[in-house]
């Protein structure tokens, strides 16, 4: 049967098409011209899903939106573009083969499926709001409804191509054309979504800008010498990117555990970067961080003391990102941060970098008396910096879990290495490799230092002695039954 001898006939009652049109649509989605006998393409039934396909289209961008959205008229013209080209297509369609009957079925099958679609979206979206959703699921997701949402399109085409008995040079020239289309009209409504955040340009307030110079003074002003003849640890903690607050909760919660459970208090110092924090953070630029690091050198002693050196941000390789509008900020490359602690003074160092490509800074940070943690490769992403997390996922894996259950900093890193990789293959995302190295002094002395750091039920004194031929770390216990430890380690 051609279009031009299709006849399609409305049924008495306004339940019975709409039914009607709903099976059509299921038989179009399985690529069944058996559409054109059900399709009912009334005007009501046009009128009805339209406002059907855009009520749940509005819903599903409402459900989705970020909190603080307000409706985006842009967007709702965006969103008509798309069917009122297939209104025009069923048009041009039905002059052509004279047949008035056929004006409404494209756009009708159209925006039954839509309506399908964005209902099931917005049912989805619904149950990934209360976490009712496993993990999996949100990188399968994406994938599944943009799927839908071209198959919904292309179905069309192809039935109408079968009816047409359009030769298969020509219904790929359609496909491939209406795929192109479609990509540049998604982009469009993704640009231009129906409920959308207004971006507010960052003002520094003129309070901040004074304020700022006294909480950093004030920060390393709390920063207390060591004692000499026992070991201290120090703890710095850089936030780099302001527009997420996952990273600024990240560095403060692990300040709070070292400083709480590893004693470091008074002996820490850290600098953020968000948006909600300079009134009440100093923030962290190279600036602030090399004074950081030479006033901790400065109050630390350099044979007997370590530095807890940790940074969460975005990174690339050989960068991590620091950002804070409307401050313009230079990135921390690996060059620059190795020469800020070689100026500061800083012999012992543990150092822990959560951001993407974090593995391309060991190179330049390794040393015999460093441990360099990298969340990832030099050459992988790593995950986790979203507005509704706390942690990242190397920051949660290595320090809300593994460093609270192991006195070793290789265990933990070998356990938060586990964690991590089942959580992103749970998510489907590519393996991040988390990578940790140690220096050739620092892998003899690093034990004495963590039994001072995780021994809290005996406190631990270490002490170190150096000459020119070996250095000797002394770990005495405060229990004056116990003999010393020492550990002799060739100099390099």
């Amino acid at each position: 049967m051609s279009l031009t001898s299709l006849k399609t006939v409305s049924l008495q009652r306004f339940s019975l098409n709409f039914a009607a049109n709903i099976i059509a649509t299921l038989w179009m989605l399985v690529g069944s011209t058996r559409a054109f006998s059900w399709v009912k393409p009334t005007f009501i039934q046009f009128a009805v899903f339209s406002l059907l396909a855009l009520g749940s289209n509005v819903l599903f961008s409402w459900l989705a939106a970020e909190s603080g959205s307000i409706f985006n008229e842009q967007g709702l013209v965006s969103y008509l573009i798309w069917p009122m080209i297939i209104l025009l297509s069923g048009i041009i369609l039905a002059r052509r083969a004279s047949n008035q009957s056929l004006v409404f079925v494209p756009v009708v099958l159209w925006l039954v499926a839509d309506t399908l679609s964005a209902l099931l979206q917005s049912l989805v979206q619904f149950f990934g709001s209360y976490g009712w959703l496993p993990d999996w699921s949100y990188s399968f997701l994406p994938i599944l409804f943009l799927v839908l949402f071209l198959w919904q399109t292309l179905a069309l085409l192809w039935i109408f191509s079968r009816r047409l008995r359009l030769p298969w040079w020509e219904r790929i020239i359609i496909l491939v054309g209406a795929v192109a289309l479609l990509t540049i009209w998604q982009r469009n409504v993704a640009d231009q979504p129906i409920f959308k955040q207004i971006p507010i340009e960052p003002v520094l307030e003129e309070a901040a800008l004074y304020e700022q110079p006294r909480l950093l003074q004030q920060a390393l002003n709390s920063i207390d010498p060591s004692i000499d003849g026992k070991t201290d640890w120090y703890f710095m903690g850089v936030a780099g990117f302001s527009g997420q607050n996952v990273f600024r909760s990240e560095i403060n919660k692990v300040r709070e555990l070292f400083d709480v459970r590893f004693g470091t208090s008074g002996h820490s110092l850290s600098l953020i970067n968000n948006t909600y924090s300079w009134m009440d953070e100093p923030i962290a630029t190279k600036t602030s961080i090399l004074r950081g690091l030479k006033k901790i050198g400065q109050q630390m002693n350099a044979d007997e003391d370590v530095l807890f050196l940790t940074l969460s941000s975005h990174g690339n390789q050989d960068i991590i990102q620091l950002a804070n509008p409307p401050i313009a900020m230079d990135n921390i490359d690996a060059a620059w941060l190795r020469e800020a602690l070689d100026a500061s003074g800083i012999r012992w160092r543990v150092i822990v970098l959560s951001a993407c490509y974090s593995g391309s800074f060991i190179d330049e940070l390794a040393s015999p008396t460093t441990v360099v943690i990298t969340a990832s490769a030099a050459d992988k992403p790593s995950f986790g910096c979203t507005n509704t997390a706390e942690m990242t996922y190397f920051g949660q894996a290595f320090f809300a879990e593994s460093l609270r259950g192991n006195t070793s900093f290789e265990d933990a890193f070998e356990d938060a290495s586990i964690r991590v990789t089942e959580r992103e293959s749970a998510m489907g995302f590519e393996p991040s490799e988390p990578q940790m190295a140690i220096g050739s002094l620092m892998e003899t002395a690093l034990p004495a230092f963590e039994q001072v750091l995780f021994n809290k039920s005996r406190p631990s004194v270490a002490s170190i002695t150096n000459n020119a031929a070996s250095t000797t770390v002394n770990v005495l216990s405060d229990d004056s039954t116990d003999l010393p430890v020492d550990v002799n380690i060739a100099a390099e």
